[in-house]
Protein backbone atom coordinates (compact mmCIF):
# COMPACT_ATOMS: atom_id res chain seq x y z
CA UNK A 1 0.00 0.00 0.00
CA UNK A 2 1.44 3.36 -1.04
CA UNK A 3 1.44 6.09 1.61
CA UNK A 4 0.87 9.71 0.65
CA UNK A 5 1.98 12.75 2.55
CA UNK A 6 -0.87 14.86 3.89
CA UNK A 7 -1.93 17.99 2.04
CA UNK A 8 -3.38 20.81 4.11
CA UNK A 9 -6.28 23.06 3.06
CA UNK A 10 -5.19 26.68 3.53
CA UNK A 11 -7.84 29.33 4.16
CA UNK A 12 -7.65 33.05 4.61
CA UNK A 13 -8.58 34.41 8.03
CA UNK A 14 -12.22 34.81 6.94
CA UNK A 15 -12.49 31.12 6.03
CA UNK A 16 -12.28 31.36 2.25
CA UNK A 17 -10.33 28.52 0.63
CA UNK A 18 -7.02 29.66 -0.86
CA UNK A 19 -4.85 26.67 -1.77
CA UNK A 20 -3.60 23.18 -1.03
CA UNK A 21 -0.25 23.37 0.74
CA UNK A 22 2.26 20.67 1.67
CA UNK A 23 2.48 19.75 5.35
CA UNK A 24 5.97 21.30 5.51
CA UNK A 25 4.55 24.72 4.61
CA UNK A 26 1.84 24.29 7.24
CA UNK A 27 4.48 23.49 9.86
CA UNK A 28 6.27 26.75 8.95
CA UNK A 29 3.01 28.68 9.35
CA UNK A 30 2.53 27.20 12.83
CA UNK A 31 6.13 27.91 13.87
CA UNK A 32 5.88 31.53 12.65
CA UNK A 33 2.60 32.00 14.57
CA UNK A 34 0.63 32.70 11.41
CA UNK A 35 -2.20 30.20 12.00
CA UNK A 36 -5.28 32.20 13.07
CA UNK A 37 -7.51 29.18 13.62
CA UNK A 38 -7.82 25.53 12.72
CA UNK A 39 -10.59 23.38 11.35
CA UNK A 40 -11.09 19.79 10.45
CA UNK A 41 -11.03 16.60 12.43
CA UNK A 42 -7.72 15.21 11.15
CA UNK A 43 -4.53 16.10 12.97
CA UNK A 44 -1.05 15.17 11.90
CA UNK A 45 1.89 14.77 14.27
CA UNK A 46 5.41 15.50 13.07
CA UNK A 47 8.70 15.05 14.90
CA UNK A 48 11.84 17.04 14.33
CA UNK A 49 15.37 16.78 15.61
CA UNK A 50 16.70 16.71 19.16
CA UNK A 51 18.00 19.78 20.95
CA UNK A 52 21.74 19.64 21.59
CA UNK A 53 21.23 21.34 24.94
CA UNK A 54 18.24 19.51 26.38
CA UNK A 55 18.09 16.34 24.30
CA UNK A 56 14.34 16.90 23.86
CA UNK A 57 12.92 16.02 20.46
CA UNK A 58 10.80 18.73 18.84
CA UNK A 59 7.28 17.89 17.71
CA UNK A 60 4.32 19.72 16.27
CA UNK A 61 0.69 18.94 15.54
CA UNK A 62 -0.93 20.25 12.35
CA UNK A 63 -4.63 20.34 11.51
CA UNK A 64 -5.96 19.32 8.09
CA UNK A 65 -7.48 22.80 7.64
CA UNK A 66 -5.68 26.00 8.68
CA UNK A 67 -6.69 29.65 8.41
CA UNK A 68 -3.76 32.00 8.01
CA UNK A 69 -3.44 35.42 9.63
CA UNK A 70 -2.70 38.46 7.57
CA UNK A 71 -4.21 40.64 4.98
CA UNK A 72 -7.10 39.03 3.16
CA UNK A 73 -6.24 38.80 -0.50
CA UNK A 74 -9.37 38.93 -2.56
CA UNK A 75 -8.98 37.10 -5.80
CA UNK A 76 -9.71 38.89 -8.99
CA UNK A 77 -13.19 38.15 -10.23
CA UNK A 78 -11.66 36.16 -13.06
CA UNK A 79 -12.09 32.44 -13.38
CA UNK A 80 -9.57 29.89 -12.13
CA UNK A 81 -7.01 28.64 -14.63
CA UNK A 82 -8.60 26.38 -17.24
CA UNK A 83 -6.89 23.16 -18.19
CA UNK A 84 -8.10 19.83 -19.53
CA UNK A 85 -7.49 17.84 -16.35
CA UNK A 86 -9.84 20.02 -14.26
CA UNK A 87 -12.29 20.43 -17.15
CA UNK A 88 -12.62 16.65 -17.50
CA UNK A 89 -13.04 16.33 -13.72
CA UNK A 90 -15.67 19.11 -13.70
CA UNK A 91 -17.67 17.14 -16.29
CA UNK A 92 -16.95 13.80 -14.55
CA UNK A 93 -15.11 12.46 -17.62
CA UNK A 94 -18.42 12.40 -19.48
CA UNK A 95 -18.87 13.54 -23.04
CA UNK A 96 -21.55 16.19 -22.71
CA UNK A 97 -22.91 15.27 -26.14
CA UNK A 98 -23.30 11.47 -26.06
CA UNK A 99 -23.28 10.98 -22.27
CA UNK A 100 -20.63 8.24 -22.23
CA UNK A 101 -17.66 8.36 -19.84
CA UNK A 102 -14.10 7.91 -21.07
CA UNK A 103 -10.50 7.91 -19.85
CA UNK A 104 -8.62 11.19 -20.40
CA UNK A 105 -6.87 9.98 -23.56
CA UNK A 106 -10.21 9.69 -25.39
CA UNK A 107 -11.49 13.12 -24.33
CA UNK A 108 -11.12 16.57 -25.85
CA UNK A 109 -12.00 20.15 -24.98
CA UNK A 110 -14.89 21.33 -27.13
CA UNK A 111 -15.86 24.98 -27.53
CA UNK A 112 -19.64 25.34 -27.36
CA UNK A 113 -19.41 28.46 -29.52
CA UNK A 114 -16.54 27.41 -31.80
CA UNK A 115 -13.41 29.52 -31.88
CA UNK A 116 -13.97 29.88 -35.64
CA UNK A 117 -17.19 31.74 -34.75
CA UNK A 118 -15.55 33.94 -32.11
CA UNK A 119 -16.01 31.63 -29.13
CA UNK A 120 -13.53 32.07 -26.31
CA UNK A 121 -11.40 29.52 -24.48
CA UNK A 122 -13.03 29.93 -21.05
CA UNK A 123 -14.87 27.73 -18.55
CA UNK A 124 -18.37 28.89 -19.55
CA UNK A 125 -17.73 28.08 -23.23
CA UNK A 126 -15.99 24.69 -23.01
CA UNK A 127 -17.21 21.19 -22.31
CA UNK A 128 -15.75 17.72 -22.28
CA UNK A 129 -16.37 15.80 -25.51
CA UNK A 130 -15.24 12.43 -26.77
CA UNK A 131 -13.15 12.59 -29.92
CA UNK A 132 -15.95 11.14 -32.06
CA UNK A 133 -18.51 13.75 -30.95
CA UNK A 134 -16.02 16.61 -31.22
CA UNK A 135 -15.23 15.68 -34.83
CA UNK A 136 -18.94 15.21 -35.63
CA UNK A 137 -19.81 18.65 -34.16
CA UNK A 138 -16.94 20.33 -36.00
CA UNK A 139 -16.90 24.12 -36.12
CA UNK A 140 -20.63 24.42 -35.44
CA UNK A 141 -22.64 25.25 -32.34
CA UNK A 142 -24.51 22.38 -30.69
CA UNK A 143 -27.76 23.71 -32.20
CA UNK A 144 -26.29 23.91 -35.69
CA UNK A 145 -24.93 20.36 -35.37
CA UNK A 146 -28.16 18.97 -33.88
CA UNK A 147 -26.21 17.84 -30.81
CA UNK A 148 -27.79 19.30 -27.66
CA UNK A 149 -25.64 19.61 -24.54
CA UNK A 150 -26.48 17.32 -21.62
CA UNK A 151 -25.35 19.94 -19.07
CA UNK A 152 -24.56 23.63 -19.02
CA UNK A 153 -20.86 24.53 -18.66
CA UNK A 154 -20.01 26.58 -15.57
CA UNK A 155 -17.12 28.42 -13.96
CA UNK A 156 -16.05 26.71 -10.73
CA UNK A 157 -15.80 28.95 -7.66
CA UNK A 158 -12.59 28.75 -5.55
CA UNK A 159 -13.91 25.91 -3.34
CA UNK A 160 -15.09 23.91 -6.35
CA UNK A 161 -11.79 24.49 -8.11
CA UNK A 162 -9.78 23.26 -5.11
CA UNK A 163 -11.93 20.11 -5.07
CA UNK A 164 -11.09 19.59 -8.75
CA UNK A 165 -7.36 20.05 -8.13
CA UNK A 166 -6.88 17.49 -5.37
CA UNK A 167 -7.51 13.78 -5.83
CA UNK A 168 -6.87 12.85 -2.19
CA UNK A 169 -9.15 15.11 -0.20
CA UNK A 170 -9.82 14.08 3.38
CA UNK A 171 -13.47 13.79 4.40
CA UNK A 172 -13.28 16.80 6.74
CA UNK A 173 -11.68 18.92 4.00
CA UNK A 174 -14.37 17.91 1.49
CA UNK A 175 -17.14 18.63 3.99
CA UNK A 176 -15.70 22.12 4.46
CA UNK A 177 -15.42 22.74 0.71
CA UNK A 178 -18.88 21.30 -0.10
CA UNK A 179 -20.53 23.96 2.04
CA UNK A 180 -19.28 26.51 -0.49
CA UNK A 181 -20.15 24.63 -3.69
CA UNK A 182 -22.61 26.35 -6.01
CA UNK A 183 -22.86 23.48 -8.47
CA UNK A 184 -24.33 20.26 -7.06
CA UNK A 185 -22.70 18.02 -9.70
CA UNK A 186 -19.30 18.51 -8.06
CA UNK A 187 -20.53 16.68 -4.98
CA UNK A 188 -20.37 13.52 -7.06
CA UNK A 189 -16.55 13.77 -6.95
CA UNK A 190 -16.53 12.24 -3.47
Amino acid sequence: MELHEPVILRLDVTGRPQAWIPWQEAVCLYVKGLVAWEGGMHRFHFRGGRSRLSGVRSQIEVSSIVAVKGRVRTRAQGAPHLNNRELFRRDRHMCLYCGETFPDRFLTRDHVVPRAQGGEDRWANVVTACRRCNVKKGARTPEEAGMPLLAVPFVPNPAEYLALLNRRILADQMDFLKKQFRHRRLMDLV
